[in-house]
């Protein structure tokens, strides 16, 4: 039967455990055999074999039947082996027999050895059911707790287990502190290693789609769709909403009275504008939409080369373009399509053929995973390399510049939102270099002038 010691040691570590008995009488057996043979030698040939329907444990070993014995460990006579079970007295040389060993030898020394790879068998299983739950969720937005940061990783509580946002999965003009809420997309569980991880993300586009989801009643029961998602993370979102229902205000239900539908979803984007607007499949009236409240006078497609020539009122022309072409590379990335904006004034004098600004969508790292998230990202066309405008700045190099990127900091604009601190926390950004940084930030922002702010 069950030895008392061992038997306590299970009900100790299996009391409120949800784990399967196979497994756990494997994990047993594994056990075991693991205290046998620290025992009686691990040289010896162990089996552990539990009886689950007499509850009971048989433990033996191998050894060959022999005319005379020149090793102990391994070998027995036919009459050695007789007398340790009458049974054995039918073998002939050469056959193996299996010597039994009292399960009740092994005392509390084996209760101790079988605790610890109980304990552990215990704790790989319900890390495995753990991480095999939160793999069924990828894609959905949970509750956190920020628990600490490592390297300038958000380390998060999910409450069964910890997850990680990666600086490049963080948008980075957010400031998490230790013991704050935060909410969460799973983007990935990544168990190719022993160091497992649940890989999350504020940066993913399915995370604003999933935020609307759970604040807007009408997306979650699917009556408005959301067609199109474009952000310029930390500062601005488009979205694109229609609905089927001729009775339902797509965007009024998004918004609601004076903002009130909207605003946990800005409050939790930390103050990020977001414009809504209405879907269309007539790309004119998707781009009239997308630029407003700036006034379209005209806009001529070329649906074979997706390509749109906006013309609009002259004092329209910062609204529509926006600061550092914010508005009008949204509109590109929500369409598309490449978008050229011209002011009437130009237009009359160099013609309407003639080509103004064209503006297209970024290849934005935080847009990739567009098609799961349901979502058309847009935006075809080359695009100048992220972190182009920062190589003009004296002192400063391709290797600075490839840092400040990956933290976020892709243009001067960028750069001017930030402080010394924060740019010194960026591998490589001596106080020096993040005083230049934010000088040519404020000079830039000086020659542009308050004309192209949106």
């Amino acid at each position: 039967m069950f030895n008392r010691d061992l038997t306590e040691a299970l009900e100790q570590i299996g009391r409120g455990k949800k784990v399967d008995t196979k497994v756990l009488a494997e994990a047993l057996e594994s056990a075991l055999t693991s205290a046998s043979k620290k025992i009686l030698g691990s040289h010896r040939d162990i089996k552990v074999v539990i009886d689950e329907e007499t509850d009971t444990i048989n433990c033996f070993y191998y050894k060959s039947i022999v005319e005379a014995v020149t090793d102990k460990d391994y070998e027995v006579t036919k009459e050695e082996a007789a007398q340790l079970d009458p049974k054995f007295a039918s073998r002939d040389i050469g056959d193996v027999v299996e010597i039994p060993v009292p399960i009740q030898d092994f005392g509390r020394i084996a209760a101790q050895i079988v605790k610890q790879v109980i304990t552990k068998k215990v704790r790989d299983i319900e890390r495995d059911a753990i991480f095999t739950e939160f793999e069924s969720r990828v894609g959905e937005v949970l509750n956190g707790i920020v628990l600490r940061k490592e390297n300038r990783n958000l380390i998060v509580d999910l409450g069964d287990a910890e997850g990680i946002i990666p600086v490049k999965e963080q948008v980075f003009r957010e400031n998490f502190q230790t013991g704050e809420k935060i909410k969460v997309l799973i983007k990935e569980v990544n168990r190719a290693n022993r160091n497992q991880q649940i890989l999350l993300s504020r940066l993913d586009p399915r995370f604003i789609k999933k935020l609307f989801e759970m604040e807007i009643p009408e997306i979650g029961e699917g009556k408005v769709e959301i067609k199109s998602i474009a952000r310029d993370p930390g500062f601005r979102i488009k979205i694109a909403v229609f609905s089927s229902d001729r009775n339902i205000d797509s965007v009024g239900a998004c918004v609601g009275i004076k903002g009130g539908r909207i605003q946990p979803v800005v409050r939790e984007l930390r103050g990020e504008k977001i414009d809504v607007i209405e879907w269309s499949n007539d790309m004119e009236n998707l781009i009239a939409n997308s630029m407003k409240p700036a006034k379209v006078i005209k806009i001529a497609v070329d649906e074979e080369n997706r390509y749109a020539k906006v013309i609009v009122p002259d004092d329209h022309l910062p609204l529509a373009i926006g600061k550092k072409g914010q508005s009008a590379k949204l509109t590109a990335k929500i369409t598309g399509w490449r978008i050229d904006v011209k002011g009437e004034t130009e237009s009359a004098q160099v013609g309407e053929d003639a080509e103004g600004q064209v503006f297209t969508a970024d290849s934005d790292e935080g847009l990739e995973g567009a098609a799961q998230a349901g979502a058309e990202f847009a935006g075809e066309g080359a695009e100048e390399p992220e972190g182009k405008e920062l190589m003009g700045i004296p002192g400063i190099d391709e290797k600075t510049v490839t840092n400040l990127v990956e933290n976020g900091f892709k243009s001067l604009e960028d750069i001017g939102t930030a402080n010394v601190g924060e740019l010194t926390r960026i591998k490589g950004i001596t106080r020096p270099i993040a005083e230049k940084l934010l000088e040519a930030a404020r000079r830039a922002e000086a020659e542009s002038g308050e004309g192209r702010d949106d």
